[in-house]
């Protein structure tokens, strides 16, 4: 499932450069994760990197975008352009 992050973030900035797969961005008043990009770092690391390094505990598994690990490991293989 892909992450999300809650009205509680207080754009430190640290989140976004830890994603490998560059889903975070600036939105219009907190940061954003395109659920889309978000394999939860999945094929990169153990566990979420964005959520390892926030001082908020803002980021949280985003209930609309439910995905299984095996979904995430062919998702994270689409983006990199490997054969799934």
């Amino acid at each position: 499932m892909a992450l999300l992050i809650t009205d509680e973030c207080i754009n430190c900035d640290v989140c976004e450069p830890e994603c490998p797969n560059e889903a975070i961005s600036q939105g219009e008043e907190i940061y954003v994760i395109d659920p889309a990009l978000c394999t939860e770092c999945v094929g990169h690391f153990d566990t979420s990197q964005c959520v390892e390094v926030c001082p908020v505990d803002c980021i949280v598994p985003d209930p609309e975008h439910a995905e299984s690990a095996a979904e995430l490991e062919l998702k994270y293989r689409r983006l990199m352009g490997q054969p799934t």
